[in-house]
């Protein structure tokens, strides 16, 4: 049965790679002297070493904001959207935006941007390290249709990095509780932090009870381990092992990126 993925990649289990912007206006590690101009460049550089590497999709997000506001003040995605407004023209593939932890700020930035999906936390309530971290998908969900963005497909992040469910639910309740009440477009399993691997059994669960919800992986995913998690994933969501040595805080590398693909176009095959 054909799905949005499809539609969207026109691949088989898609992967979509990270671009993660540097800091920007109002972090705390916002280099002021160099400014836009040195956010651009470095978003420029990272999009282009993902798609000569032969990447699916993009998915462009403010990943060094560190640390991270649940509610985002209106500078991080307005800065996003000059970024991606500059480079828009050099995206070959389907992209998608990300404004951490700010799912109403994420789907803005989509409509502003042409963007086909967000991946952000729109379910829960947590214990994490940014705090007591709640959410509101019913309002979420009316923002979307409110501001005409019914075609941006929403991708949860069910299993959130750095944080804690605080209520005692069994992960095949919640995965089947959220299908049913949230309406994802899709479901995202992550390790504990950005590149940290993905439990094979916890993907698993998710797996077999999202319905026919596409399910993602979001973290961990490296040449050797890609083919386990396609047993059970429809689509990976790759930063760390894109960087150079494998790195979080370094740039990405296209001959990574392209030792990763030959690997997922050998399971396609």
């Amino acid at each position: 049965m054909a799905t949005w993925l499809d539609a969207v990649f026109d691949v088989p289990k898609p992967v979509v790679g990270m671009c993660h912007l540097p800091p920007l206006p109002g972090d705390p590690g916002y280099d002021a002297e160099g400014g836009m101009e040195k956010v651009l460049a470095h978003g420029r550089r990272e999009l282009a070493a993902l798609q000569d590497g032969g990447i699916d999709g993009v998915l462009i997000s403010n990943e060094f904001s560190l640390p991270y506001l649940t509610a985002t003040e209106p500078i991080t995605a307005i800065a996003m959207a000059r970024v991606i407004g500059e480079l828009r023209s050099e995206i070959r593939v389907p992209f998608g935006v990300n404004v951490l932890w700010d799912g109403v700020a994420s789907i803005d930035l989509a409509v502003a941007t042409g963007a086909s999906f967000v991946r952000e936390i729109f379910t829960g309530v947590y214990a994490s390290d940014f705090g007591l971290w709640n959410t509101d998908v019913g309002r979420a969900a009316r923002h979307r249709a409110r501001v005409g963005a019914s075609g941006v497909r929403l991708l949860y992040n069910i299993v959130p990095e750095g944080a804690q469910y605080l209520a005692d639910r069994d992960l095949a309740r919640m995965t089947r509780s959220t299908v049913f009440n949230g309406a994802p477009d899709g479901l995202c399993v992550s390790g504990l932090t950005a590149g940290a691997a993905t439990d094979t059994s916890t993907l698993k669960v998710v797996k077999e009870h999202a319905g026919d919800v596409p399910v993602f992986v979001n973290t961990g995913v490296r040449p050797d381990t890609v083919a386990e998690s396609f047993e059970y994933a429809d689509g990976a969501i790759v930063g760390t092992w894109f960087k150079r040595d494998g790195l979080f805080a370094n740039d990405v590398e296209a001959a990574r990126v392209a030792e990763l693909m030959e690997v997922v176009r050998g399971l396609r095959a």
